[in-house]
């Protein structure tokens, strides 16, 4: 009995000492959620211990397939596979193990897991990255003289209220990179109100804007503002008329006289010159022909009667 018993605590005892062996080879260092804003850089720590003989980042991005950065020290080499320019080691991997991304995008959201060999043991650390998109606030009068509120494409989803108490509810607008946009009308229980502010709350920051939405203002608003197109309109025509006129001017004052053609008296004596020459002979033969005719008539008067 003695021997058996003497076997069972044998036996718990390296049970006991099997795990604790696992249980110093396997640690997990933790498991955190860290969130980075788009377009910052953000740092992910891993387990640092000495005489690290290997280090290995495994990345699980929701967009796109998994990379590996790893370090081995007895080659003194780092090595990348799939992973973007974007991500490496912030220092040198055996002083250092910490991995930076620069220049966060939405697509490196996902799971990061450091595993690190060393000496008293193997440690692994998994962040899980959470990327916030800050929404652009903006607010305005609708056609009623209703404030609008709105937060456009935010990472997670904006949170809209209202200083002043408001029967408004929100209305969500998904977008395909994940982001939302966030509508809210202004409603108010008094018609007394004239300015109210819009608050917006966000993960990344928190916003305010103010605005007075009274019909009158918009009316006004309404009123100067076609007054102003009109002038605009009747300024162009007037530039464009004036330009016209002084381009004619200038035309006018540059364009040579027209020089009237010189008509000498030689020129009307040479066009006159064959007419006279006509009449000219004209006169000789009916001359030759009244002397011809003058002549028989003489002959006649004096031949003999027979």
């Amino acid at each position: 009995m003695k021997a058996g018993a003497d076997m069972k605590t044998a036996g718990k005892t390296g049970c006991v000492f099997v795990l604790l062996t696992i249980t110093k080879v396997m640690i997990t260092a933790g498991n955190d959620r860290v969130s980075a804003t788009v377009g910052s850089s953000s740092v992910l720590t891993c387990p640092q211990k000495p005489n690290i003989t290997m280090v290995t980042w495994k990345i699980s991005p929701k967009v796109g397939g998994p990379c590996t950065l790893g370090y081995r020290a007895d080659w003194n080499k780092t090595d990348r596979t799939n992973c973007s320019d974007s991500m490496n080691w912030k220092f040198r991997p055996d002083w250092d193990p910490t991995l930076e991304i620069q220049q966060v995008k939405i697509g490196h959201e996902g799971n990061y897991t450091c595993e690190v060999v060393a000496p008293d043991g193997n440690f692994h650390r998994t962040h899980h990255l959470t990327v916030l998109v800050p929404p652009k606030l903006s607010l305005y009068c609708d056609d009623q003289g209703n404030p609008v509120c709105k937060a456009a494409a935010g990472k997670p989803a904006a949170q809209i209220s209202w200083v002043l108490e408001s029967n408004s509810t929100p209305n969500e607008e998904g977008h395909d990179d994940g982001t939302v946009t966030v509508f809210s009308k202004f409603t108010a229980y008094s018609t007394n109100v004239t300015t109210t502010t819009c608050i917006v709350s966000h993960p990344a920051g928190n916003w305010s804007k103010s605005i007075d939405c009274r019909p009158g203002n918009n009316k006004l608003i309404l009123y100067v503002s076609t007054i102003l197109c009109f002038l605009s309109i009747v300024i162009f025509v007037a530039v464009i008329y004036s330009f016209k006129l002084h381009h004619d001017r200038l035309c006018h004052k540059t364009k040579p006289p027209e020089i009237a053609p010189t008509h000498s008296p030689q020129d009307d004596t040479m066009e006159v010159e064959p007419y006279t020459t006509y009449v000219q002979k004209e006169n000789v033969i009916y001359n030759s022909v009244s002397d011809l005719t003058v002549g028989q008539n003489l002959l006649q008067g004096l031949s003999p009667a027979t």
